[in-house]
């Protein structure tokens, strides 16, 4: 799993997460592995990050945001649909993603605009389309050469001052946890600065969550800007 692309049957690592989220059931608990009352806090800390960012110097606009790994729907109904004109979510478990239209509600569904039924390392973003691209408790479904060749392609799909934000778990130690259970990884802080910089992506801010139960992974939140090229 590392980036310079070790032995890792992709295959197999991907095949195995859509059997495990294939028998999940289409609830917050079932998207927080059971975790469902922890969501209340999360949203609090990353409206807070949201907040702080549209009153930045060079902040992103507000018309267009992507969800990533969407789920049921859980960060765009509570989150996204709250400081976004539009959304779009892509989920590539199609229970989840008919789930979602009834989560959100008749009056959100004003503001969605397309649902993607694909896994994030076949999805590509259209150029130019999005001001925010979230991506919460998702990536560790992803290879780290996967990881880097989606960040890049989220680039392009980034308007003028567009950011994209992770959400992740962090590992405790320098190793990559690996969860067998739903063929998932959880990385450490070094080995996402690595995969950022291969992405051609700064870090703008890196925050901690707060106030999650002990015992829990450390979360941190990434705003990450395109590097800026610095004429020769």
């Amino acid at each position: 799993m590392d980036v310079s692309g070790a032995s890792v049957d992709d295959e197999t690592f991907y095949s195995n997460a859509v059997q495990y989220w294939s028998e999940i059931p289409p609830t917050i608990d079932g998207m927080l592995g059971g975790f469902g009352h922890i969501s209340q806090t999360d949203i609090r800390d990353s409206k807070l990050l949201l907040k702080q960012l549209f009153n930045s110097k060079e902040p992103p606009g507000r018309e267009y945001a992507l969800d990533c790994g969407a789920g049921i729907g859980r960060i765009t109904k509570h989150l996204l649909c709250d400081f976004f004109d539009n959304v779009d979510l892509v989920e590539q478990n199609p229970k989840f993603l008919s789930q979602a239209e009834q989560y959100l509600g008749v009056k959100l569904q004003e503001k969605i605009r397309n649902y993607y039924s694909v896994g994030l390392q076949s999805f590509k973003p259209e150029t130019g389309k999005y001001d925010v691209i979230w991506c919460q408790w998702v990536l560790g479904h992803l290879t780290d050469l996967d990881l880097v060749t989606f960040l890049e392609s989220c680039q392009s799909g980034l308007k003028l001052n567009g950011v994209i934000i992770i959400k992740e778990n962090i590992s405790s130690s320098d190793e990559i946890d690996k969860d067998e259970r739903d063929s998932s990884v959880t990385r450490p802080l070094s080995l996402y600065r690595e995969i950022f910089t291969k992405a051609g992506l700064d870090c703008y801010r890196q925050v901690k969550q707060r106030n999650f139960p002990k015992g829990l992974y450390t979360v941190y939140m990434f705003i990450l800007r395109p590097q800026k090229l610095v004429p020769e």
